[in-house]
């Protein structure tokens, strides 16, 4: 009787147990499996998961239905884990192989701004005391002032010739704020220090710096480059584009990279104009070229699914305007199918690399990287504690920018 006892305690534990980790796995995928995938004729879908993952269309094993399939057809897919139990139904669309001309060439950039951004709130100095005009009406740093008495501002002199023909009236200021429009109308006070009407804000109109390029696809006529969109250094927020250009540049140093302390390439711009800016983005800078773009190296982008961890190489530029080689090893992180931009852990293992920078450094951030003949991404940033290491972008969210890009572009020239 006892015997039997344990042993009915013992099943129901073990149950108990498989439920557990029925559900946690569930909640796992759930949390880290994209819902939309992109996959070439004929192939099935493989998911990178810890937990075996199947794919099924209608009944059937997912391959069937795209070596039938048109590209372009766009389908539902069930998801199975154990490949027993459905826990998400995903978008799948058929595409054909994806070419890019891979670069890793540094540019420098000028970004103008929509309006002017508010990078901090101060103090004026007026005869009644200090005051804070814009704060107290409720502007906050990384705002952009529009517009101003209905004057498109566009830089620190087109907001100064405003408030001082107010002569201290109320102003009415159009302001963007998370990408929404807001109006706020207050009066400037005149500063005793200067004799100048002034709200109380530093504000900035323009950003400039070298990135790499990572690759440009014929297929767009984009050019992608960063990997990360082009922020301001006081607010942290992607600056909001006017306009901009990107310029051909070559690398004349480097400021090795140590813990805490993270290097950088430096170098200087040319004459040479290579694009305009359309889109700056947390997925990196894009633009349509003015000038003539290599082509010879091209090379097929790995779709997300496709990449492994593993050896990889990182083909970048650190001495003039020539790219070379260099070894690394990528890890997918748990959360990268979910994520448009720090989609894999890259750490840098090649020994001349190292000894020229330490690792990954400012400057090196869109910088391809290749896995198995493949484009698989690029460098985004470095991790302060360990220069060795940085976060990578998927190639595949790249291009996805640039199709975004040639929207924008197609719509400001309608």
């Amino acid at each position: 009787m006892k015997v039997a006892r344990f042993f009915v305690k013992s099943l129901f534990f073990i149950s108990l147990i498989m439920i557990f980790a029925v559900f946690g796995s569930i909640i796992y995928l759930e949390n880290n499996v994209s819902k939309e995938f992109k996959i070439k004729k004929g192939d099935t879908l493989n998911i990178n998961s810890p937990i075996p993952v199947t794919t099924e269309f209608e009944g059937s094993e997912l391959s069937g239905m795209t070596t039938s399939a048109n590209i372009g057809d766009e389908f539902d897919v069930e998801l199975k884990v154990f490949g027993v139990i459905p826990f998400s139904t995903v978008s799948v669309e058929v595409v054909d192989e994806l070419h890019v001309a891979v670069l890793g060439v540094p540019f420098g950039m000028k970004i103008y701004t929509e309006g002017v951004l508010v990078i901090n709130i101060t103090d004026v100095v007026t005869a009644s005391g200090k005051q804070q005009p814009a704060a107290k009406a409720g502007i906050k740093s990384g705002d952009y002032i529009i517009t101003a008495n209905g004057k498109e501002i566009s830089s620190n002199e087109d907001l100064a010739e405003v408030m001082e023909s107010s002569n201290g009236e109320k102003i009415d200021f159009l302001i963007k704020r998370d990408g929404k429009n807001m109006k706020i109308s207050f009066p400037a006070v005149k500063c005793t220090e200067t004799g100048y009407y002034k709200i109380g804000i530093w504000i900035r109109d323009s950003s400039a710096g070298i990135g790499t390029l990572t690759f440009y696809s014929p297929a767009t006529n984009i050019l992608c480059g960063l990997g990360h969109g082009i922020c301001d250094e006081d607010t942290g927020s992607v600056l909001n584009l006017n306009s901009g250009q990107i310029v051909s540049a070559e690398i004349l140093s480097v400021e090795k990279g140590a813990i805490g302390s993270p290097g950088q390439l430096n170098g200087k711009f040319t004459n040479k104009t290579i694009g305009d800016i359309c889109l700056n983005c947390t997925g990196g800078v894009y633009s349509v070229p003015t000038a003539k773009v290599d082509t010879s190296n091209l090379t097929e982008i790995a779709l997300k699914q496709e990449i492994k961890n593993g050896k990889a190489q990182i083909y970048c530029t650190v001495n003039g305007d020539t790219p070379k080689l260099y070894d690394c090893e990528i890890t997918i992180r748990s959360s990268a199918y979910l994520s448009k931009t720090q989609n894999m852990i890259v750490t840098v293992t090649d020994p001349e690399l190292l000894e020229i920078t330490g690792g990954i450094v400012q400057g090196m951030s869109g910088s391809p990287i290749i896995q198995n003949g493949k484009l698989i991404g690029a460098l985004t940033h470095v991790l302060v504690d360990d220069p060795q290491k940085g976060y990578g972008i998927f190639a595949e969210n790249m291009l996805s920018n640039a199709q975004t890009a040639i929207q924008v572009e197609l719509k400001e020239a309608g």
